[in-house]
């Protein structure tokens, strides 16, 4: 279960029409730690085309190999990519974890964009509460430990 603003968010249909993603912060209860991160609602899957659909394109050209078909993400089950949170949640289970959906995005650009603003402007890489530990593979939180110590 998702909780954004106080409301319980179980499917795509709780959620404002055209939602492309969202920013969360997982929470870890036994230290209060948390993970900021972003998930997609659908995505893209390339699927090949069998003989059967590629008969079909007869005398139009060249028929294609693949298409596009849009699936459901894995976001009612996702809890966050990052290691230490994945070993907490095999070790333990959910119940030491809360999902709260920060802000919602209605394009990928967006949504880019808003889990930068949340990792920065929350200094995810200077804090110890946080389990992220780097920012785009570009900036990461050894880097600023060091700096931060000296």
């Amino acid at each position: 279960m998702w909780l954004y603003k106080g409301t319980q968010i179980n499917s795509i249909e709780d959620l404002p029409e055209g939602t492309f993603g969202f920013v969360y912060r997982t929470r870890y209860l036994p230290t209060d730690q948390y993970y900021i991160g972003r998930k997609q609602l659908i995505y893209n899957q390339k699927k090949k085309l069998g003989k059967k659909e590629r008969a079909l394109w007869e005398g139009r050209g060249r028929p294609p190999v693949y298409k596009y078909v849009e699936r459901e993400s894995d976001w009612k089950t996702y809890y966050g990519s990052h290691e230490s949170v994945k070993k907490l949640l095999k070790e333990e289970g959910e119940e030491n974890f809360i999902r709260e959906i920060l802000e919602l995005a209605f394009e990928k650009k967006h949504l880019t964009y808003l889990e930068n603003k949340y990792l920065f402007t929350l200094e995810v890489l200077e804090n110890e509460r946080y389990f992220n530990d780097n920012i785009e593979g570009r900036y990461f939180k050894r880097d600023f430990i060091k700096d931060l110590d000296a």
